[in-house]
């Protein structure tokens, strides 16, 4: 992923110590974005140059030589962060500070501490400094709970990073996802095939939310644009037998040739049938919405359904949200405070409340309850981006944000959160489940973790060069109806994975 070193000169400055690498997260992909390479996407496009071939193809050659530098750096941080983990783990097992601590130091550091060993002073200050770059992260790890956690499937087909996942709440459900390829996709959850393409935007389509009661998607962009599109979908035939865990097309290790094989075909989006099934199955294309909404002036991170399913409310990198009326597509309130972009928006499930999240490291409870007026509450526990704030089915709001720390308050006192677990990562789209009460916590470092309202670790989904992502997890979504295939999540690494979770948390 480019970073803005990167688009701004050709030499990378030496990474400072103890600081792990930040890439940037973009979700706009419009003609004046593709000018600005910091607001840009992730998808190159071949265009017509002015530039003579000789100074194109030597400018080619200095990206790639660029690109694999971050490359580089980006391995190290992770094997690096892969080195923490170990510790904390070795920790929670009851290993002594002591002995980490030896392991941990270089060389170098412990021949010095042997010739110096009368000096107390630097002995005391190693101690000091090794304990307070651990404490952080050791202080989040409650004892765990017995959990199991299995990846099901894949489903592949995106030509680039999946934003964000999402299940629609009327039958038969579909699984939908949207990227940074501009396109909206659904698929089957029985079978894994693709079986509608949305193509209506022009650009990185940011986030799919369903209507509560009827086969509508909403999906928000960074064209400027949300829409709305007809969901309804034809699924192809379920196969009558085998073991219900492996649907066809089921990929239990990573499958490189096929995720490239997406990057040259669009229509290879679904995965492989068995014999019998409908292997000639071909999904619908929607190429223009039903409804379009265009007040706002920026990209558009992320769109979703009132209770009520007839307004909508956008959220925008123009610092406002807006609350439009679906039948007339008018504007009924501009929500504006933030200090910078919005990062989210979510709608409560019963009641007509909002919140929005945004980079001024605060989130904002919008109250619509009363009709001649609504109110807002701001909320600053975070010291940092606030990638997500969501509902939970009864009374308690759920954070998450970039300072590696999720957050549970509740409606009614929200002046301190009811639970704080601290990570070892920024936190992107999260999701809780309404049947077992479970914070799914995707996180930048590729790995998923599972905590429940109280803050206690539950579990960490398994992810090795054969199972789980490979890259940043951009957001989880929870399907209760199925205990088979029950959490999904996405990637900037192009893929969907389908979970089996058990826990025994009520």
């Amino acid at each position: 992923m480019p970073t803005e070193a990167a688009a701004q000169g050709f030499s990378r400055p030496k990474p400072k110590r103890g600081k792990s690498l930040s890439l940037r997260r973009t979700h706009s992909s419009t003609e004046a974005d593709r000018e600005n390479p910091r607001h840009g996407s992730f998808t190159v496009e071949v265009q017509e140059s002015v530039l003579p071939p000789h100074l194109r193809a030597r400018l080619w050659d200095l990206f790639q030589q660029i690109e694999r530098e971050v490359e580089v750096v980006y391995a190290e941080n992770l094997a690096l962060q892969e080195k923490v983990e170990v510790l904390t783990e070795r920790l929670e097992a009851g290993t002594s500070d002591k002995a980490i601590g030896e392991e941990s130091l270089d060389g170098t550091v412990k021949a010095n501490i042997a010739k110096n060993k009368s000096s107390s002073q630097l002995s005391q200050k190693l101690k000091t400094t090794y304990k307070a770059s651990t404490s952080k992260i050791v202080s989040s790890f409650k004892p765990a709970n017995t959990s199991q956690c299995q990846m099901v499937r894949r489903f592949v087909g995106h030509r680039d990073g999946v934003w964000e996942v999402n299940i629609s709440r009327t039958k038969p459900h579909v699984l939908g996802t949207v990227s940074a390829d501009r396109t909206a996709k659904l698929w089957c959850m029985a079978t894994g095939q693709c079986v509608l393409n949305y193509v209506g935007h022009s650009g990185s389509v940011n986030s799919i939310r369903f209507h509560p009661n009827d086969q509508l998607a909403l999906t928000a962009s960074g064209d400027h644009t949300a829409h709305v599109w007809r969901s309804a979908v034809v699924l192809p035939q379920v196969p009558p037998e085998g073991n219900p865990l492996l649907f066809s097309g089921v990929q239990r290790s990573s499958d490189d040739d096929q995720i490239e094989g997406a990057e040259k075909e669009e229509g290879e989006a679904a995965s492989h049938t068995e014999p019998g099934d409908s292997s000639d199955f071909a999904p619908a294309v929607v190429r223009s919405p039903l409804t379009e909404f265009t007040g706002h002036t920026d990209v558009i991170i992320a769109a979703d359904w009132m209770a009520d399913g007839k307004q909508v409310v956008t959220a925008s990198w123009d610092r406002t949200a807006q609350l439009y009326d679906l039948e007339t597509t008018e504007l009924v309130h501009s929500l504006t405070g933030h200090d910078q972009e919005l990062t989210n928006c979510s709608t409560h499930p019963t009641q007509r409340l909002v919140v929005t999240s945004s980079k001024d490291s605060t989130f904002r409870l919008w109250d619509f309850r009363d009709p001649s007026i609504h109110s807002v509450n701001v909320f600053q526990g975070h010291t940092d981006t606030v990638n997500s704030v969501t509902f939970t089915s009864g009374d308690n709001v759920v954070s998450g944000s970039d300072d590696r720390t999720v957050k549970v308050w509740d409606l009614k006192n929200m002046r301190s959160p009811l639970a704080t677990i601290r990570t070892d990562s920024a936190i992107n789209r999260i999701s809780v489940s309404a049947l077992h009460k479970v914070i799914a916590i995707p996180h930048d470092n590729r790995h998923i973790r599972l905590f429940d309202l109280q803050g206690v670790r539950l579990a960490r989904l398994p992810r090795s060069n054969r199972t789980g992502h490979h890259r940043m997890v951009c957001g989880t979504a929870w399907y209760d109806e199925n205990p088979m295939c029950n959490l999904f999540s996405c990637g900037f690494d192009r893929q969907v994975i389908g979970w089996q979770i058990i826990t025994a948390v009520a």
